[in-house]
């Protein structure tokens, strides 16, 4: 895009953005660079939001052109969050050392880079490796946008001028499975990667405009805490992912396993021993803020294995087409858009604890409904009630439990309590998906197993038996099989794939349940009856 046009068309989009001003705030006009550093938040944020809906819909194909499985699948998920949800407290305390522009620019054109790398991998492990870096970047990108928004809006312009980016950058959030369907559908895969680069060229040329922020050299970087916690959630998580391809007793996986909690709990330790730690432990004494964050914890683990496992089953075992499938849960994030702020409002009337209570057990609810997919689902029966009310549960907790976990922490701990939960919400997704793999690798190479080994397959077929079990939550017969056999492997393949899915939607649903459960019994609001 030519310099003259780019700059046309910033300043026109610029314009939109500053008209959405608060009235209020009418005597304090956003200036030309408050729009160009609200702007660039926005289109820098929209680029790491829409990267963690627009990639579960590509999934399926990326399966079949990488040539991998459901592990495969999960990696190229975990990742993006593993180091996104261990580095998160990194890069703000960077922003605070090295200046936020400085600290932000470099996360957007690294998280650009990557995504030209996931575009042009061509196999799995640079795929895996060029996700790893991008959420490295979105670890930088991240924390410093509402903190440059913080830093260069008036006290009385913020309000509105974080409004602004919540709506946009929810927009670009529901955009992400329709837009994610739409390119996979119409060009490939590797075109949601693609997509990435323009928000990031125009985001780099827009920070030019940001003003320089105040630095503290002296501020100390617990780069210590962050690779106890990079390494210790990635040793768990690795042996979660690989246990059904090894099993439990090979040393790989237990040894993993077995490193990775020693270094979270050596992670605990330094926590109560640095000086300026990422994680101060203390702020967990704080009863509302700990039960936040434990609700956080499940509801999110309970969402993130719901729509991983759904919009894979809808493609692999459903037959949906990617578009279609990317529209299955669209609902849900127009029901947030919609509804989020008034539950919020209401909360702050009538007191958090009831909404964080019932917020996830209808949440839960609406995953049970789920469990009336079978091998060809019907969208408007079988999918729409189920996300529907999911998406009405989600709408009522999230607003009143952010703002919980929030007003809980001491004031001058406020950012690193915004921190903690984005982190803990990340986090949570990237254990339930690798728990939630594990047990539905596992049930379904089982059911597998026994229904084919039980038939007495052709003579040499003992390999495609084993090939099908590894298969997770798919229904191609693999070659091996007499053609004769083709129909019943198809069959067992099916009755496996929506078994295993179920158990991954009663997971899903059990982690939101408990969750509005715990927060019923433990959350304390002044206004609650």
């Amino acid at each position: 895009m030519p310099p003259k046009v780019l700059s046309r068309t910033v300043s026109n989009v610029s314009a939109t953005v500053g008209a959405s001003q608060n009235p209020q705030s009418k005597d304090q006009p956003y200036t030309r660079n408050q729009r160009l550093t609200l702007l660039a938040c926005i289109l820098g944020s929209s680029a790491a939001f829409l990267d963690g809906t627009i990639v579960n819909v590509a999934l399926p194909a990326i399966r079949a052109s990488v040539h991998g499985g459901l592990q495969t699948q999960e990696w190229v998920v975990d990742g993006y969050l593993l180091t996104l949800g261990a580095l998160l407290l990194v890069g703000g305390s960077l922003g605070d050392v090295y200046g936020r522009r400085r600290i932000f620019a470099l996360g957007v054109g690294s998280f650009g880079a990557a995504s030209l790398v996931c575009a042009i991998a061509p196999n799995a492990p640079l795929l895996i490796a060029a996700r790893a870096v991008q959420g490295i970047a979105a670890a930088l990108l991240v924390p410093s946008n509402l903190a440059l928004i913080m830093d260069t809006f008036s006290e009385r312009q913020r309000a509105a001028a974080i409004g602004t980016w919540t709506a946009w950058t929810g927009i670009a959030t529901v955009a992400g499975p329709l837009l994610g369907g739409l390119l996979v559908q119409a060009a490939s895969w590797r075109w949601v990667f693609v997509i990435n680069l323009p928000l990031v060229l125009v985001t780099l040329w827009l920070a030019r405009a940001i003003p320089a922020q105040r630095r503290d050299p002296d501020a100390e970087i617990d780069w210590t805490g962050g690779g106890l916690v990079a390494l210790g959630l990635a040793g768990p998580i690795f042996a979660l992912i690989e246990q059904p391809s090894y099993g439990w007793s090979n040393p790989r996986v237990y040894g993993a396993m077995a490193v990775g909690c020693l270094l979270l709990v050596l992670f605990c330790w330094w926590e109560n021993r640095c000086s300026a730690p990422m994680l101060p432990l203390a702020i967990f004494r704080t009863r509302n803020f700990a039960i936040g964050n434990i609700t956080t914890f499940l509801l999110y683990g309970g969402l993130s294995v719901a729509l991983f496992f759904l919009v894979v089953f809808l493609q692999q075992v459903g037959g949906y087409r990617p578009l279609i499938a990317g529209l299955a849960t669209l609902p849900i994030s127009i029901l947030m858009f919609l509804l989020a702020r008034r539950f919020g409002a209401l909360a702050d009337r009538l007191g958090p604890r009831l909404f964080m209570g019932i917020g996830p057990i209808v949440a839960g609810a609406g995953l049970l409904l789920l469990l009336a997919l079978g091998t060809h689902p019907n969208y408007l029966t079988d999918v729409l009630p189920g996300v529907t009310l999911l998406g009405l549960g989600l709408s009522i907790t999230v607003a009143p439990l952010t703002a919980t976990v929030l007003s809980a922490a001491p004031a001058a701990h406020s950012g690193i309590a915004s921190g903690v939960n984005n982190a803990i919400s990340r986090v949570s997704g990237l254990v339930a998906i690798a728990i939630g793999g594990a047990v539905v690798s596992g049930h379904f190479a089982s059911q597998v197993m026994h229904a084919l080994q039980s038939s007495h397959p052709a003579h040499g077929a003992g390999q495609a038996v084993a090939q099908a079990a590894s298969a997770t939550l798919q229904v191609h017969v693999p070659a091996g099989f007499a053609a004769a056999a083709h129909s019943h492997v198809h069959a067992v393949l099916a009755r496996a794939s929506v078994g295993a899915f179920h158990l991954a939607m009663l997971l899903a649903a059990a982690l939101a349940i408990v969750g509005g459960v715990l927060s019923l019994l433990g959350i304390r609001s002044q206004h609650s009856p």
